[in-house]
């Protein structure tokens, strides 16, 4: 993905914090969501553009926040660019860039598009208590595609990608499981 600009950087850290159980009250996430919150109004006001990649990871910073609000609100402007195609759904940069062809690996999509697709899946399942059916069915789409993605060996292009990829499909797993034990109760 690679961070384009400062609302990039502190949505990857902001997200950091939050993942190693920084609560949304401490003063440095405070801070942080502060920074987010101002440069998403100045985005919705069209006062500079947002990427698709800046915006999920701003969809799965609230998410993580508990912020429904607003995760419901950058996730309905993401969906205004998603690529809905094969009963699929994926997000792409404005400027895709064409990936060398190479002798022994071709990826199917850049490392880009999987970690956009990948951190908007994220969001849709990062929800309390659970998702809805509704973030479920959209979660079904996005893993459709992201699978699809995958190389060989499970990963995807890059470690980081492949990273982010694994740690969504893996909360799709767990959101989306009915075992014997879950299905008896």
């Amino acid at each position: 993905g690679g961070v384009e600009d400062e609302v990039t950087l502190s949505a990857y850290i902001t997200i950091a914090l939050l993942e190693m159980s920084l609560p949304v009250t401490h003063t440095v996430v405070r801070n942080a969501f502060f920074c987010l919150n101002t440069a998403w109004k100045s985005a919705r006001k069209g006062t500079h553009g947002s990427h698709a990649y800046t915006k999920a990871l701003l969809a799965y910073a609230y998410a993580l926040a508990g912020n429904q609000n607003m995760r419901k609100e950058i996730l309905k402007s993401l969906d205004e660019e998603a690529i809905k195609e094969d009963n699929s759904i994926h997000w792409a940069r404005p400027q895709k860039h064409t990936v060398p062809e190479s002798f022994w690996f071709q990826p199917q999509a850049s490392s880009a598009e999987v970690q956009i697709t990948a951190y908007c899946l994220l969001a849709y399942l990062t929800v309390q208590p659970a998702p809805s059916e509704e973030d479920l069915t959209t979660a079904t789409f996005i893993v459709k595609w992201l699978t699809k993605q995958q190389n060989s060996n499970g990963g995807f292009s890059s470690t980081q990608d492949t990273v982010v990829a694994l740690l969504a499909l893996s909360k799709y797993g767990a959101a989306t499981f009915t075992g014997a034990k879950k299905a008896a109760q």
